[in-house]
């Protein structure tokens, strides 16, 4: 029963962590609207297998990663200027109206999408924080197998959270032409926000 509950617990985080719109599950909207679906698969199985890892991290080095809060804080500093770049990347793009081009094969949005997820650097801190807090009400246990389930409760919960976005994306693209039109302003605006926060939480306790 324990074990069934830690799968629970990290479906229910990962899910409700990932549901607002950011930069994995916008760009899986984006792709799923300009190519075949199964790049969009393929992009949220890349995005998926990384939040395992990183899911399994936090739980596994929560004590760890807690008593050194400064790898956090340099890692935040390489997540600045991707999420910069990123930004200033899609608004050119959205200015040009030039499309994401993919190879047929789908090799190439795996890895953009596991490429991608590696650029979040919330996600590890958010599964962090999360794991602790829970183990903290005993409710959850973060030692081995609860650990390796806990990742893939969170890997499932991402899959399923981002496939609702793949499934409902001709349903958006056919109702609300807006986000049709202008995926990559709001995708830039996305990433400036996220690169905005992040310069605050890392230079405000400087």
């Amino acid at each position: 029963m324990e074990l069934l509950q830690t799968i629970f617990l990290a479906v229910l985080v990962a899910f409700l962590g990932f549901s607002p719109p950011g930069m994995l599950n916008m760009t899986a909207l984006k792709i799923s609207l300009e190519h075949p679906r199964q790049q969009a698969l393929r992009f949220v199985l890349g995005t998926s297998s990384v939040i395992f890892i990183q899911a399994l991290i936090a739980v596994s080095f929560a004590k760890f990663l807690a008593q050194n809060p400064a790898l956090i804080h340099y890692l935040s500093y390489a997540a600045i200027g991707v999420f910069l770049l990123l930004a200033y990347f899609f608004y050119r793009q959205a200015r040009r109206k030039i499309q994401l081009k993919l190879q047929r094969s789908g090799t190439q949005s795996y890895w953009a999408g596991f490429s991608m997820a590696w650029m979040n650097m919330l996600a590890i801190p958010f599964f962090l924080g999360y794991s602790t807090i829970l183990e903290a009400k005993g409710v959850l246990e973060t030692q081995a197998p609860h650990n390796w389930l806990f990742a893939l409760g969170a890997m499932a919960g991402a899959f399923l959270l981002f496939m609702l976005y793949v499934s409902f994306a001709r349903v958006i693209q056919q109702r609300v032409q807006f986000i049709a039109r202008n995926i990559n302003y709001i995708l830039s605006a996305l990433f400036l926000v996220l690169a905005l926060t992040t310069i605050y939480n890392t230079f405000r306790g400087a």
